[in-house]
């Protein structure tokens, strides 16, 4: 089993910047692929950006311009760096994890076997 807590939320005014964290543990095996979901109220899940072990990162088009994932491995880390911030991006901010890769899961179209409880985001103009 795999604990993700995310922090780093907050509000912040449109083209501003925020970095999001996301601090995994217990199973390391479980956090082969990491990631960044959000929602807005009645609008459905969106994929921000993944990131496997090795580097290899997939961002949304409306973010991979200003938007930047990384992960610290031996701290089993995940960071959204987030800049010139728009009110479209105002969202409740998710963390995920999984043991597959995240090409994989896209393509199979599977959901992350562990995710945490949310952050929210509020951009305002």
């Amino acid at each position: 089993q795999v604990q993700l807590v995310e922090s780093g939320g907050g509000s912040v005014q449109s083209g501003g910047s925020l970095r999001l964290s996301c601090a995994a543990s217990g199973n390391t095996y479980s956090t082969y692929c990491m990631g960044w979901f959000r929602q807005a109220p009645g609008k459905e899940r969106e994929e921000v950006a993944c990131i496997d072990t090795d580097g290899r990162a997939n961002y949304a088009d409306s973010v991979k311009d200003r938007f930047t994932v990384s992960r610290d491995n031996a701290k089993n880390t995940l960071y959204l760096q987030m800049n010139s911030l728009k009110p479209e991006d105002t969202a409740m901010y998710f963390c995920a994890s999984d043991s597959r890769s995240c090409l994989w899961l896209r393509r199979s179209r599977t959901d992350f076997g562990y995710w945490g409880q949310g952050t929210q985001v509020t951009v305002s103009s």
